[in-house]
């Protein structure tokens, strides 16, 4: 019994161990947010960026998007996105900064395996479900962020900025449900 035990205590030592070395905080750069100011800024930073390089993207998607209701979902949400970059360049503004990107790496990995998708499917019924699949996930990373900056905006009582960001929110889920309706009802079963 008295062996059991000393295994059981070894064991959870190894592994406490093991624990501490793999979860060691991650030094922070110089220039990290040191605040809930600081990070709302830096993430404004990101999601506009991340706009802008939709608004150089959905042309692209649409061009070879080949059903017309999905060509036009497409058309309509680059509309809308070139409105989103006006609306976070006046959210810069109301907090008196310079409006600036900084380059967004989930977005642009979200871009690239939209790319990817159009390269590996045939054109038709096929790409254009990869393409609502693509564009989906665009929507939900945009969902994700334009709610955690209102509630950023709602706790640092940046009241223009939450109005904005709200309005935007909607925006994104409304074309994400759009794209789901067009998605069952258009061209998934189509694509089979």
């Amino acid at each position: 019994m008295a062996t059991t035990k000393t295994a059981t205590a070894t064991k959870t030592k190894t592994a406490a161990k093991s624990t501490t070395s793999t979860t060691r905080k991650a030094p922070a750069k110089k220039d990290a947010a040191k605040d809930l100011n600081d990070l709302f800024e830096d993430s404004l930073k990101d999601i506009y960026w991340a706009e802008k390089a939709l608004v150089k993207a959905l042309p692209k998607m649409m061009k070879n998007a080949t059903n017309e209701k999905l060509k036009a979902a497409i058309d309509k949400h680059l509309g809308e996105t070139e409105t989103h970059v006006a609306r976070l360049e006046e959210i810069f503004e109301a907090m008196g900064k310079k409006a600036q990107a900084k380059k967004c790496d989930a977005m642009q990995g979200l871009l690239d395996e939209g790319n990817s998708i159009i390269e590996e499917t045939e054109p038709g019924t096929v790409r254009d479900a990869g393409i609502i699949a693509a564009a989906q996930k665009v929507e939900h990373y945009e969902i994700a962020t334009y709610g955690t900056l209102a509630a950023f905006a709602k706790i640092l009582k940046e009241s223009q900025a939450l109005k904005i960001l709200l309005q935007t929110l909607e925006e994104e889920k409304k074309c994400d449900e759009l794209l789901t309706g067009l998605a069952d009802v258009n061209l998934n079963s189509k694509a089979v």
